[in-house]
């Protein structure tokens, strides 16, 4: 049976075998990104010596995630996802490795070295949600990406969770202090890679090429090509990426100063590590547990509706981060806010631009969406850093709102119309 003779039926099943083992190794991908948000400013703030330089932690998972958006969607483009998704598990494994040597010798350029690596292999996480959509029908669309994204809520929400296990297994078999967590990290990387290298056929995006050529021979018709709202979904998804990633870079670094005296508390590095392990967690289940929910609406209510959803629940986030941010539970409200906005636009976002893009530049977009999300959150986790150091906690949030207010005022740019054209066709299924 080849590609093109699938019928609808195959096509369903090779569908929701896809989505499956995406999911699976979204749980098990997520475990590093997890663990690497927890601990990567707490790290950097102790080999560095200073709270100012924390926030490059969170650039360089961010950076590293830019740098290879595009050669790992130019890969995929030319061999598949299977390969492209494999190739980040081995970027992940490798910084995991260095990142703990880097914590053994306490050296911070290699440190963040290591973390960039993670970052990279971040690339290949995010990459996952578009390998849903590349056999999915118009209307599950928005469902099925969003799904591969829920399922990294179990691997987000254990990464943080382990820390403390972690510490216990890192001490008994000699690992540096705070870097325990990633050896779980390292083993559900490799698991990760052998599943996408075993289960991971057919390909999804060689299927969905083959079948859109065969479409397009049989019926002449074209798909449409909507460059401003591509271009407007993706702004949209990386402006939100920014305002999430900013606040939450600066947030274990806020609660850290809060716990050690800010009330009159103290606090043992065990209670901190508790309480930033905590909050993250809250913060990766808004970010992905509801995903499924922003999916279904996304292909109910439209793309656009929902990302502007996304943006009410951002500004909600900030406004717990400006008025209430020096309480524990204002800071916990905010970070679950943060989360929830974050997967609204980004499931809409992402679901947008791929029904706006054309098959034949359609990877490419989507690897330069992800280059551009992850390239100004680096830039924004940088700038929180001095923003926090200087204007404090409410200061970033006020900082943050200038860019959901962007995204609201350019939303007309991402409506869509219907083709005049009787040969051009909007994204049907492949």
């Amino acid at each position: 049976m080849t590609v093109v003779a699938l019928t609808a039926a195959e096509h369903a099943a090779v569908q929701r075998r896809t989505v499956l083992v995406l999911s699976f190794g979204q749980v098990l991908g997520g475990i590093a990104f997890g663990a690497t948000v927890s601990l990567g400013a707490l790290l950097a703030a102790d080999i560095s010596g200073s709270d100012a330089l924390s926030g490059l932690a969170t650039a360089s998972v961010t950076l590293g995630a830019a740098v290879c958006a595009i050669p790992l969607a130019r890969l995929a483009a030319r061999v598949g996802r299977r390969r492209a998704l494999t190739l980040g598990n081995l970027f992940a494994l490798v910084g995991i490795a260095v990142v703990i040597l880097a914590a053994s010798l306490r050296v911070f350029p290699l440190l963040l070295a290591g973390i960039l690596m993670i970052g990279a292999g971040n690339a290949g996480n995010l990459q996952s949600r578009f390998a849903a959509t590349d056999l999915a029908a118009p209307q599950h669309r928005g469902r099925d990406l969003s799904i591969v994204v829920w399922s990294t809520t179990i691997g987000g929400v254990a990464g943080p969770l382990l820390l403390g296990p972690g510490e216990i297994v890192g001490q008994a078999v000699g690992m540096p202090r705070q870097t325990g967590s990633y050896l779980f990290s390292f083993v559900a990387q490799c698991a990760a890679l052998a599943l996408y290298l075993v289960a991971l056929r057919p390909d999804p995006l060689l299927a969905a090429q083959r079948l859109a050529k065969a479409a397009a021979a049989a019926t002449g018709t074209l798909i449409a090509d909507r460059p401003v709202v591509a271009r407007y979904a993706i702004f949209a998804v990386a402006g939100s990426h920014v305002v999430m990633a900013s606040v939450m870079a600066m947030t274990p670094v806020h609660l850290s100063h809060m716990a050690h005296g800010a009330h009159g508390m103290a606090a043992t590095p065990a209670d901190v590590s508790a309480l930033v392990g905590i909050t993250i967690a809250l913060h990766v289940g808004g970010m992905y547990a509801l995903s499924p929910v922003f999916g279904v609406l996304a292909d109910r209510w439209g793309r656009l509706r929902v990302v502007l959803l996304g943006q009410v629940l951002l500004a909600g986030a900030l406004a717990f981060a400006i008025f209430t941010g020096t309480e524990q539970w204002g800071v916990i409200a905010a970070l679950i806010l943060l989360g929830l906005g974050w997967s609204a636009a980004t499931v809409a976002g992402a679901a947008l631009l791929t029904e706006a893009s054309a098959p034949e530049v359609r990877t490419r977009r989507q690897g330069r969406s992800d280059s551009l999300m992850s390239l100004s959150a680096a830039a924004g986790s940088i700038l929180a850093g001095v923003v926090l150091s200087n204007f404090q906690y409410a200061g970033l949030g006020v900082a943050a709102s200038v860019l959901v207010l962007a995204i609201v005022v350019l939303s007309p740019l991402g409506r869509t119309r219907r083709p005049t054209d009787p040969h051009v066709v909007e994204s049907p299924a492949p």
